[in-house]
Order: C-alpha cells, then structure tokens, then sequence
C-alpha cells in the first residue's frame, strides 16, 4: 500500500480498506479511549522525536488531509454554503465526531466561527489549560478549502480542556 514511491505513499480514501469484509464481527465501531489513547499516545512520540511546533504541524497536516478526504468522498461536494453547512453537521454526527454549529459567517470576508460540541478529541478530558484539537484545525481548514478553492487557518479558540465545555473555532481565509 505505502512504498518508496511519493505518490504511493499519499493517503487515498481506498486505503482505508474493506471494514465489512475485514471485520464481519466487531464491524466499523470502537470505544473513544482506544481512538484517544492512539492519538495522544502517538502525539506524545512526535513530541519527544520531533518537539510540541512539529506535532503540531504534523497533525494540522493530517487534518487538513482527512478534511479533503471527508469532503470529496462524504459530503457530496455541496452547491452551496447552506448545504456545506448541512451535510457536514450530518457526516459528523453520523460518524460521532461531534455536533458542529456554526456561530456566525462573514461572507464578505470568507470567516466563520463554528463550535463543536461532544469533540471526539478532547470532550471529558482534564482541564489543562491547553487547546488540543490541533487535528480538528486542519480537519475543518481542509473541508474548507476544498470547498472554496482556497486556503483556509483554523484556530481553536475556546477547548474543554481550556475550561470550557465545548470546542470553538475560528476559520480564516490565508492572504
């Protein structure tokens, strides 16, 4: 699946695998601690290899990159931003990611404030006085870049584990 190759080593939605035929059994769930325990357990090694700015960094990337790939293969590629809107509230929830709203949009200038709430990443954690969703950044910036055509920075602003008890965020246009 993954050579030497640079272009076979790109993520595609197809190396995701056959889940029904792979797991007849135990099919396409598994509990929030193992999906947080390899995510943070994998932060955790990126930190001592490579320092907390290139953790960062790798797992804005990988969330750009899943973002793109939840936008061509499930979101159905909307008209509009109303219907961007919809079917990705609906795609989070029916993937228990979270529940997503959004605050407000400026379309003028291309921001927008959105929240999410029973974050797959960080929702019950400890208050640590650090936002954590550096995956969700990108997830949402990639989403939104393939829909606009243009690149986007996402911020959270507000984590549960900063203290509050839902995760917002504030999307930006980069100049």
């Amino acid at each position: 699946m993954f050579t030497e190759e640079r272009d076979e080593f790109m993520f595609k939605w197809e190396h995701l695998g056959n889940i029904k035929e792979g797991r007849p059994n135990l099919g396409d769930t598994t509990s929030v601690a193992i999906y947080r325990l390899m995510q943070y357990t994998l932060r955790d090694a990126a930190i001592k290899i490579s320092g907390v700015e290139t953790a960062n960094k790798i797992f804005y990337a990988a969330g750009l990159n899943s973002g793109k790939a939840i936008y061509e293969n499930l979101l159905g590629k909307p008209a509009d931003l109303d219907a961007l809107v919809a079917n990705l509230q609906q795609v989070l929830k029916d993937l228990n990611i979270g529940i997503l709203r959004f605050e407000s949009v400026d379309t003028e200038a291309g921001t927008c404030t959105m929240t999410v709430s029973e974050d797959l990443d960080c929702s019950g954690l400890p208050v640590i006085e650090e936002a954590v969703c550096t995956y969700d950044e990108g997830l949402i910036a990639g989403v939104l870049e393939a829909f606009t055509g243009k690149a986007y920075k996402v911020r959270e602003i507000d984590c549960w584990c900063t203290g509050e008890r839902i995760c917002r965020f504030l999307a930006t246009p980069e100049r």
